[in-house]
């Protein structure tokens, strides 16, 4: 490094030093990039501001002034009591407004500290009433506002003792790095909390405000350290921990609702986890009920969903779908088999809790995500499906069902239906290939997994509607679904909108329309509720379709998002 001039005179100051350097080095550095680099950093305002308030702090170190007075903030109250009492001119009125301002009793208060040089925080006096035999203990005073410290506590079994259950990371407790878990706790405030329950300490925890003193005698146990968690779940459900009995602190715990992403923080507790909501700058994790915890609470309710199972409607569709037609006489007694590879991870869905998931970022070799479609019957589902195909059939495609039944007049195989003899439906049957299927008359249609892979093979984006029941089968890493559940408006709005629109009969497949019947419209709606109340955690997103362009519009700007914005996805899609 050469050598510096940094002047003639022996008190050049450091900011006039920064002024110069630039200059200096310009002979020494080997590019312009790198001399207008030097530039920009040495001629930053904030740092020659910082630069002057060193000099300057430097220069009172020096001169090691005095305070001229200790109590600056008691004679500004002094001195705007006494303007008061005299008589007011528009001078005296301005002095008494620059008194009251808060900014300068701030400043007139900092000026008495510094003068005092009452530095450090006030420390609660040492007990006098320690016996000598009594354990080791630490005085611990923290600061409390309206954040929770930060932890829970628990009666010991065995001893009775109030001991610290767990200490919630990011908290007030967790950054002071003073309470463990383990530890004892004797009193509160000057309290002792030996004849109380947990309950009533965390009451009056709860009434405190500013400084409060724990006495505690330290666990021997050492902790492990806390690594911070990079596990992410998809919550399943709602959770609202103020009415949850079982929360061993209510205010501890972490509000959520279905679909939101949780960072897991700690699985130390079997029952208790904590977690965050993804993205929060907030540090302080909350309370969840562990996935097993979850669970089994879910599993005894579980004849509550049985119940809702029953309301479900018979009627499968109003009429025969595109996919496969089946009328609702012959519905009743109809088989149907799902495919069912890769489903391990919903086989047990009827309680779902969370689902482990990863960002993920398609990339540009990589083949589009299914999309699917589920919704009652006469939501507009094929409607909003089939103005998506016409709006770039290059880009969007869909599936053509299969079926045993003739080929008509005009009919082409691989266009209408791809036309197949029943022996060989049956082999796919017992093969597992299709998604889903049923017979009418005789004649099996069924939409089948080879339909869905031959449109993802020409780089198009696959559209499929299918029933709810068969979305978790198709969960997988070969297709990546993403399934949005058309939800029909209110039935005000039904019938506002609906008043022309038709509906395809059940009479045959030859597919007659009569119009919608209020009993439609109640049929609509109760499906839709059963749908969302036994499926939804199979959702991505939920679109109401209260207007077909709106609905429409709506749902091209969600899959146009999709294939650029990153999302979360299962973790097991990330690898085969």
């Amino acid at each position: 490094m050469p050598a510096l001039s940094t002047g003639s005179g022996s008190d050049t100051g450091l900011y006039e030093l920064l002024a110069t350097l630039p200059a200096q080095l310009q002979p020494h550095v080997g590019s312009q990039e790198d001399l207008t680099f030097l530039w920009d950093m040495f001629g930053e305002k904030s740092l020659h501001s910082l630069v002057k308030i060193h000099e300057k702090l430097l220069y009172y170190e020096k001169e090691n002034p005095l305070p001229v007075i200790h109590t600056a903030t008691a004679l500004a109250d002094d001195l705007a009591e006494e303007l008061q009492s005299k008589p007011l001119n528009s001078e005296i009125r301005e002095l008494l407004k620059l008194l009251s301002k808060p900014n300068l009793k701030a400043l007139l208060c900092v000026h008495d500290t510094v003068a005092q040089k009452s530095y450090d925080p006030v420390l609660p006096p040492m007990p006098d009433d320690i016996d000598d035999d009594e354990d080791s203990v630490k005085i611990i005073r923290l600061v409390k506002n309206r954040e929770p410290l930060g932890a829970t506590i628990k009666k010991d079994e065995n001893t009775g003792a109030i001991v610290v259950a767990r200490i919630m990371r990011g908290g007030a407790a967790d950054r002071s790095g003073l309470i463990h878990v383990g530890d004892e706790l004797r009193e509160v405030n000057g309290i002792s909390v030996e004849d109380k329950k947990p309950e009533e300490i965390i009451h009056i925890l709860a009434q405190s405000q500013g400084a409060i003193t724990f006495k505690i005698i330290p666990t021997i146990k050492e902790e492990t350290p806390n690594n911070e968690g990079k596990m992410f779940v998809r919550a399943l459900f709602d959770y609202f921990p103020n009415e949850d009995k079982a929360i061993p602190c209510k205010e501890a715990g972490l509000l959520f609702k279905k679909g939101d992403i949780l960072q897991i923080m700690s699985q130390d507790d079997a029952t208790w986890w904590q977690a965050k909501h993804e993205g929060n700058a907030n540090p302080r994790a909350g309370l969840i009920p562990s996935k097993q915890f979850q669970e089994r609470r879910f599993a005894l309710r579980k004849p509550v969903v049985l119940n809702q199972q029953q309301k479900l409607p018979n009627r499968k569709s109003s009429g025969f779908r595109r996919s496969f037609r089946l009328s609702r006489k012959d519905r009743k007694t109809n088989k149907f088999m799902y495919e069912c590879k890769k489903s391990d991870q919903y086989d047990t869905a009827d309680v779902p809790t969370y689902e482990e998931v990863s960002l993920y970022q398609r990339q540009a070799n990589e083949k589009y995500r299914l999309i699917v479609l589920v919704g009652p019957v006469g939501v507009g589902l094929n409607e909003l499906k089939r103005k998506v195909l016409m709006s770039d059939n290059q880009h969007y495609g869909g599936t053509v069902p299969h079926t045993t039944r003739g080929k008509r007049n005009q009919e082409n195989d691989g266009v209408e239906y791809i036309f197949i003899s029943k022996h060989l439906f049956e082999t796919d049957i017992q093969n597992n290939k299709f998604i889903e299927y049923g017979e009418y008359k005789n004649n099996y249609y069924g939409t089948s997994l080879d339909s869905v892979r031959s449109v993802m093979a020409k780089n198009k984006v696959c559209l499929l509607d299918v029933q709810p029941h068969s979305i978790k089968h198709l969960r997988t890493f070969e297709f990546k679904p993403f399934v949005i559940f058309i939800k029909p408006p209110s039935i005000e709005r039904l019938r506002e909108t609906r008043k022309s629109a038709k509906v395809i009969s059940n009479k045959d497949e030859r597919g007659f329309t009569k119009s919608f019947t209020e009993e439609d419209f109640e049929e609509m709606i109760n499906s839709g509720q059963v749908m969302e109340a036994q499926y939804s955690h199979l959702f991505d997103t939920v679109l109401v379709n209260e207007d077909l362009t709106t609905a429409y519009n709506e749902l091209k700007s969600t899959l146009d998002r999709l294939e650029t914005d990153p999302c979360w996805i299962p973790v097991n899609w990330l690898h085969s």
